[in-house]
Parts: C-alpha cells; structure tokens; sequence
C-alpha cells in the first residue's frame, strides 16, 4: 500500500463515468470513479476501479492497476494412489479429463489469465511430467526436484523458492479444475490479493457446488474475507480447491523438510491475515477414477447445451 499511495490517479481517456466509489467524499467530476481511499491515504485501492483507472507515478509514467503474478508453483509431485489403477504407469497430473491432461487444463487456465512462468514440482514419475511439459512454450516450465524426497505442498514451495522468487505468487494443484461462468476466477484472485492484509488468499468453492466431493468442508469465511476454521468434526460451508496466492512472509520461518501448508495457514489465521475468495463456478474434486469419468460427463453435458 505505502508505494502505491505516491501515486495519483488519472481517468483513463474516454472512460465512460458510471459510479463513484462509495467510501470516497470527493464530486466524481474531480476524480472519476473516485478512488479515493488511497487518496484518502489509506493507500487501499476500491475494487470497483482496479480495471478502470490507471495510476500515474510523479514522473508522469502509467502504471496499470491489475496485478498479475509472474509465477505459479504447480503441485505435480504427489503420488496418485486413490487415482489407481489409472497412475499405476502414469502420474496423476497427466491423467486425461475431456481430451487433455489434467497438468494441460491447469497450465492453460494459468498462461490465460497472464501468469508468465510456471515452476512444477516433480517426484512420483518424474520423467513423464518432465517430457510432457517441456513441449510447452506458454507458460514458460521451470522444475522443481523431489525425486530424491517429497516434501509435501509446504515443503516443496520453501524448496522451490530460489525458483519462484521474491514477489507473491500463485501456488496450484495440478488436479484442481472447474467450470467457470464467464469470470476468469484467477484473475478474480489475482485483483482481490492485498498483500497489505494478506498472507495468503485462498479461492475456496461453495460444497454445494462441488463435484466429486463428499467432504465435510474446509473452512469458514467471515464477511471480511477472513478464513477460520471450524471445530473437528464439524461441517464448514467451504471448500479449499487448492488454489492459493501466496507470500514469502506466509512462508517464513518454515519447517525444514516435508511439511504441509496448513502449517503456516494455521499461523496466518491466528495473525488475521489468511483471506479467501469463493470461486464462481462449479469446482471438480478429481480424486478417483470414478471422479475422472464424472467430470468428464460434467463438461459433455455442458458443451451439448
């Protein structure tokens, strides 16, 4: 927020002047949809405006202000053992869901919403992932390996830090797809991400809009956006479709080896700063063999209407 706040706001020619944000007292004819509580000098920029203003830096350069992470870390390194027998000669990832690899319909989604570099994890059959991956040119590969031990999802982010870098980035399961309703959800991520107040945004879906999912729940979602979690045993009304944006100050301090990223999701709840975002759209738990097949007769029935 501070290094935004030095900028100034400038209307986009030609914008057509349809709202003005609610929080900002500023006349909408002194600042279009006026924006205003970084004006304000919250440094906090109103959602309603992200795409439709441009900041202008002191020295007169244009800024755009929709974020887009550099790099994703893509989860490809688990071992696949209730996708069995499917993964019995092949890695999950590279399991096929309606004519495409499962890592394909990730990678894709993540090269369309602007993401440049994609580091994948690799162990359980690493060689495959390897082979089939380094034919892509969008988003660029980089490999991150766990052939000689699996750190589980924390573990193999801290291992592929030196890869990712320095700024926020994506972390995605390379099993987690869905269908969307028109709205780029990562997108939705990316410009909801407030690095300000979050450590880490989660997208989470609604349990009732899930397929192949049977669960209890993962979390709860307070009005701020703030995640919690609910007692052991009890039901919670989302579901975490391991999907993330992700800090190094999330990751800081971690545990040296294979660990989970509940860990530092636990410390970031207890500190106010675990967020999430639902994802608009129905979230496919591909697990099982059964769950490949209802998936794919999931996206059938939506490309015959």
């Amino acid at each position: 927020g501070s290094a935004r706040s030095s900028y100034a706001f400038a209307a986009m020619r030609g914008m057509h002047m349809d709202r003005t944000c609610p929080d900002c007292k500023r006349n909408r004819t002194e600042l279009p949809l006026a924006c205003c509580r970084m004006v304000h000098g919250s440094g906090k920029l109103c959602a309603s405006t992200v795409d439709r203003l441009t900041v202008v830096a002191a020295r007169g350069n244009s800024v755009p202000m929709t974020w887009t992470p550099d790099s994703a870390f893509v989860l490809a390194a688990g071992l696949g053992t209730r996708m069995r027998p499917l993964t019995d000669r092949l890695p999950k990832p590279l399991v096929s869901v309606a004519g495409r690899a499962l890592i394909d319909h990730v990678l894709d989604r993540i090269a369309t919403a602007g993401v440049q570099r994609a580091v994948v994890n690799v162990h359980y059959l690493a060689d495959l992932i390897e082979a089939h991956v380094a034919a892509r040119t969008s988003p660029a590969i980089a490999i991150s390996d766990e052939r000689r031990l699996l750190l589980d999802t924390g573990g193999g982010v801290v291992k592929a830090m030196p890869l990712i870098g320095d700024a926020p980035f994506l972390v995605h399961n390379s099993d987690s797809i869905w269908h969307e309703r028109g709205v780029s959800n990562l997108r939705q991520l990316f410009r909801s991400f407030d690095p300000a107040r979050m450590d880490s945004l989660l997208l989470l879906a609604r349990r009732e809009e899930c397929l192949g999912y049977d669960g209890r729940g993962d979390f709860e979602l307070a009005p701020d956006g703030r995640v919690t979690r609910v007692a052991k045993g009890a039901t919670a009304d989302h579901v975490f479709t391991g999907v993330s944006i992700a800090t190094r100050k999330l990751m800081r301090n971690a545990p040296a080896g294979p660990f989970s990223l509940n860990v530092v999701w636990d410390r970031a709840i207890a500190e106010g700063r675990l967020y999430g975002l639902v994802l608009d759209g129905v979230w496919m738990h591909v697990g099982d063999p059964q769950a490949v097949r209802d998936a794919e007769r999931f996206f059938a029935d939506v490309q015959a209407t």
